[in-house]
């Protein structure tokens, strides 16, 4: 059985270095082969590719820009009257991926307008959603790119976000029928909306791209104290055939790298030679 591969989410990750040269750095010296991030939009494309390069990564996963986030907005998506501004944000986000040479882009869904009722927009939001995916998925396809959805949890994270269930994102996935978009499963997300996580990894995992990892419920490290036990998961998505990456999309409690030890007993019981902090 092949270990899981691990990427640094460096939206999270190294929070005591600012740049994301420096975390680059940081998370190579760590022992990672992968890096994530977000929004890389700050950067020019070279210079970031070439960071990356320097540290000994590749990038892995990046989103779509949020829009307006002063206005609120978090993904264009599903937002009504916001496709042109979408399909821009899309064609950014795939400069952006071919210069760092990163195979997967998340299609941010986005927010249910503040004040909308979500049962009286939800069929609107889906019907803009869709078209914007069957658009996405022509544009990644020509350049050999994946798309990803991910379900946001709406209990604690983001109350207002539109698409929040494993459910309902494969339900879209299916309508929309392209290869090429798949499913993000972030575990802190789907602990926290469904739980039965043992059957929806087992259930899911065939059109699952991407896999987020953070303890329940302070979003900490997996070898935090929380409710979720991280080596049974790990071992079920090895056991499963899992084959993409696992991003530590984490908050961590103290130090970065001295709070990697559940990841360095991991590389241990897998023989992964990897650098010490």
């Amino acid at each position: 059985m092949a270990p899981l591969r691990f990427s640094a989410n460096l939206s999270w990750l190294f929070p005591e270095l600012s740049g994301l040269p420096a975390r680059l750095r940081a998370a190579g010296s760590s022992g990672f082969e992968a890096a994530e991030v977000a929004w890389p939009y700050a950067e020019p494309p070279e210079a970031l590719a070439r960071s990356a390069r320097d540290a000994g990564l590749r990038l892995v996963l990046i989103n779509t820009p949020p829009g307006d986030q002063g206005k609120g907005e978090m993904g264009l998506g599903a937002v009504p009257g916001r496709q042109a501004a979408f399909r821009e944000g899309l064609e950014q986000a795939v400069l952006y991926a071919k210069a760092l040479g990163c195979p997967s882009i998340h299609l941010m869904a986005g927010r249910v307008p503040w004040g909308a009722d979500r049962a009286a927009v939800k069929s609107e939001m889906e019907t803009v959603f869709l078209e914007n995916l069957r658009h996405a998925a022509g544009v990644l396809a020509q350049e050999n790119l994946v798309g990803l959805l991910e379900p946001i949890n709406t209990r604690i994270t983001d109350p207002q976000y539109f698409l929040d269930t494993p459910q309902q994102a494969a339900a879209i996935l299916e309508k929309v029928g392209r290869p090429n978009l798949q499913l993000q499963m972030d575990i802190f997300h789907w602990q926290i909306m469904d739980g039965n996580l043992t059957g929806n990894i087992q259930k899911f995992l065939p059109i699952i791209g991407h896999v987020q990892v953070a303890q329940v419920p302070g979003r900490g490290e997996p070898g935090s104290p929380g409710e979720l036990n991280f080596p049974y998961l790990f071992q079920l998505l090895e056991d499963e055939g899992y084959k993409g990456f696992v991003g530590c999309e984490y908050r961590p409690q103290g130090d970065t790298a001295e709070g990697l030890s559940w990841l360095r007993s991991y590389w241990d019981r897998r023989g992964h030679p990897h650098a010490s902090p």
